[in-house]
């Protein structure tokens, strides 16, 4: 039921920013010939007249379209004829293309200011992550830390934590024998060995028999990762080298060791690789009582766990009246544009590989999970989120959009005429064969984590 609720929620925004486009030429008075749900894309389920305009819903259900007698190349009207779209001033068609990416935000609007008067509050996105308690084996280090039942966690490694699955990421690439070190952690280990082993170069191999010394391990150095990350919008670039079977073995053999003899294989550069692979503490600062409190460090164990279960609890903007609704409307709205201009950028950007791009197999499944955990509220939430997202990509500069459609308008004011008719619908086929080759990669990416339980 609840993905059945989110395809009807996702069903209604198309229509939204369709009817948008219908409504605005309706205004103007413009002659619409079609209205698609759905793209024309196989089979037509359903069409029907009414009127000038015929009604379709196609197999296709990803989109929708709004169609005028400009495109029904057997349509006898003249060329100036008032109903040919292309024949109205600009202003006019400006209106009509970017209604639908006006009619998404309204619609957005509409879905937060609802969930707003009927919830009485608002998320923050923000959250408070508690120590509920201490879960781990006495042995480990999360006893010795100071931490307490209670405790708040705000800080690690100078990083803010304003939600769980920042603690998870950081304990996760701060594992115990994890097999992966960094450069400069590297070089401070092989400069510490070197200087008690100065008889070997560093990647002499040394002989059979030879007592090798090893200065203390060191610890590796803290993460700081930075706030887009910890967000999930950008994708952690690991730039730690690997050790090789042989140089983890090794590491292995080396605890609690002040030397080892050689087998005859071993260089001093395998050696440092293999002191260099120790624990990654995490620096954890709590609030307790009202007050900041370092904790002494952490090493997360083998599974990248610290031992401690959580609570958390999401801090909530509470509203009181029309005004209180309206600015705490608008300002979750504004977040969440940042939010999405910015993803989109670290798209573009190539720092979120197309691997982790999602669509509406995706939406669906997120959407009906959420709906399930935390109610309908946070489901109509979500889709305010989506309805502001295909706003905003639907107005990118890029045609087959609608923003490559206000480009062009743009273009043909500035130069004074109207572009050539072919050229633009060449280069929209182009495009909307590439959004086309989009879609089908996105949708193998949904499938494949939907398979692999990814989602």
């Amino acid at each position: 039921m609840s993905i059945i609720i989110m395809i009807l929620l996702l069903s209604v925004l198309i229509l939204v920013h369709e009817a948008g486009h219908f409504l605005a030429a309706k205004m103007f008075k413009m002659r619409v010939s079609k209205f698609g749900f759905g793209l024309p894309i196989g089979p037509t389920l359903w069409s029907k007249k009414f009127g000038d305009l015929e009604v379709l819903v196609h197999a296709f259900l990803l989109g929708g379209y709004v169609a005028f007698p400009d495109d029904d190349k057997d349509l006898n009207l003249p060329a100036d004829s008032p109903d040919r779209f292309m024949n109205r001033p600009i202003y006019q068609r400006l209106v009509v293309v970017s209604a639908g990416v006006f009619a998404n935000v309204v619609c957005a609007l509409f879905f937060v200011v609802l969930t707003a008067c009927m919830w009485g509050k608002l998320p923050s996105g923000v959250y408070n992550v508690s120590v509920k308690d201490i879960v781990a084996p006495k042995a480990e280090s999360i006893w010795n830390s100071g931490i307490k039942s209670g405790d708040r966690i705000i800080e690690i490694n100078g990083s803010k934590i304003t939600n769980h699955s920042a603690i998870k990421m950081y304990a996760q690439l701060s594992k115990l024998n994890d097999g992966k070190i960094l450069a400069e952690d590297l070089e401070r280990t092989y400069k510490n060995l070197k200087s008690v082993n100065i008889a070997f170069t560093r990647d002499e191999v040394i002989p059979n028999d030879v007592i090798i010394k090893l200065p203390a391990r060191v610890d590796e150095s803290p993460f700081k990762l930075n706030k887009d990350v910890l967000r999930g919008l950008e994708k952690y670039k690991d730039k730690r080298i690997e050790l090789n079977p042989t140089q983890k073995a090794m590491r292995d053999l080396l605890v609690n060791k002040s030397y080892i003899v050689s087998d005859g294989t071993y260089t001093l550069n395998d050696v440092a690789y293999a002191l260099t692979d120790a624990g990654c503490p995490i620096n954890i600062t709590v609030l307790r009582d009202g007050k900041k409190v370092k904790l002494n460090k952490v090493y997360p164990n083998e599974e990248g766990t610290i031992g401690i279960s959580m609570k958390i609890e999401e801090v909530t903007t509470k509203v009181t009246g029309p005004m209180s609704v309206l600015k705490a409307s608008t300002k979750y709205l504004w977040n969440q544009t940042v939010m999405l201009v910015y993803g989109l950028y670290q798209i573009f950007a190539g720092k979120i590989p197309m691997s982790e791009l999602h669509g509406i197999i995706a939406i669906t499944k997120v959407g009906g999970d959420v709906i399930q955990a935390s109610g309908i509220f946070s489901g109509l939430l979500l889709t305010a989120i989506i309805s502001l997202d295909l706003a905003i990509i639907n107005f990118l500069p890029i045609p087959a959009l609608d923003g490559g459609h206000v480009m062009f308008l743009i273009i043909e004011k500035i130069r004074g005429k109207r572009l050539d008719e072919e050229t633009i619908d060449k280069i929209g086929t182009f495009f909307f064969i590439l959004l086309i080759v989009l879609m089908v990669v996105v949708c193998f990416n949904d499938i494949y984590a939907l398979v692999m339980k990814k989602l």
